[in-house]
């Protein structure tokens, strides 16, 4: 079990450090695309710089004519500035978008990859237990919310093995006998201590087949409750 735990926590941080290192990546990737783009793109006062050139060079202009050629020059340098600006703000827009899709995607993968993994431990591990519940009143123990009938006795050694799980203890068969029978651990044997686990282990273990395995069909038989496409037979 610790070799699981570690083996699951050092995936878990490989994933993260994954994801951190891809989304630097694609941050650092998408800021270098706009610092060069613009860069490259050209000065909105440009324009308006090359006008006003020409209207100091040009002083000797004084027609109503070149006059007004020269302010349709100034009014479409003035248009072309804003232009530009109006550039600039979409592509940072577009830009922003792409970076949030290109993180969100990624984090998706990892995600989906995360989750394969997962699954195929599942599979590999078979029943995997998520919650147990333990109701004294019932005499039922749930596991992963299905309900599973308990003897008296069953449950008083299901109940004391969940309070050593939690204690991190292991009973022994000695221990455990001498717990329910109130007795001395000296005047108590193992071989008491492991019947009990016996009982709890056919009496469960029948139920969860039951459930899970071969299911009873009223008045015409039994079936394994499997997919037929999943059965090999060697």
């Amino acid at each position: 079990m610790p070799d699981n735990t570690s083996s699951a926590s050092e995936m878990r941080q490989a994933g993260e450090r994954l994801v951190l290192g891809g989304i630097a990546a694609i941050v650092a990737i998408l800021l270098a695309a706009a610092i060069v783009l613009f860069l490259t793109l050209p000065d909105a006062g440009a324009f308006n710089a090359q006008v006003e050139r020409i209207f100091i060079e040009n002083a000797d202009l004084t027609s109503q004519s070149e006059i007004k050629l020269l302010e349709i020059l100034a009014q479409s340098g003035t248009a072309f500035s804003a232009t530009l600006n109006s550039y600039r703000l979409v592509i940072f827009v577009l830009l922003t978008f792409a970076t949030a899709l290109l993180v969100a995607a990624l984090v998706f993968l990892v995600m989906l990859v995360g989750m394969g993994r997962r699954l195929a431990q599942i599979e590999r591990a078979g029943i995997e237990v998520n919650s147990l519940l333990i109701s004294r009143e019932e005499n039922t123990v749930y596991l992963n919310n299905l309900g599973f009938k308990l003897t008296d006795a069953a449950m008083e050694t299901m109940s004391i093995l969940a309070e050593a799980r939690m204690d991190d203890d292991v009973l022994s068969g000695v221990e455990i006998e001498a717990i329910i029978s109130g007795r001395d651990a000296s005047d108590c044997e193992e071989a008491a201590g492991a019947t009990r686990i016996k009982r709890l282990r056919d009496t469960l273990g029948n139920q969860i087949v039951s459930e899970l395995l071969v299911k009873n069909i009223a008045r015409r038989g039994y079936m394994l409750a499997v997919g037929k496409d999943v059965i090999k037979v060697i």
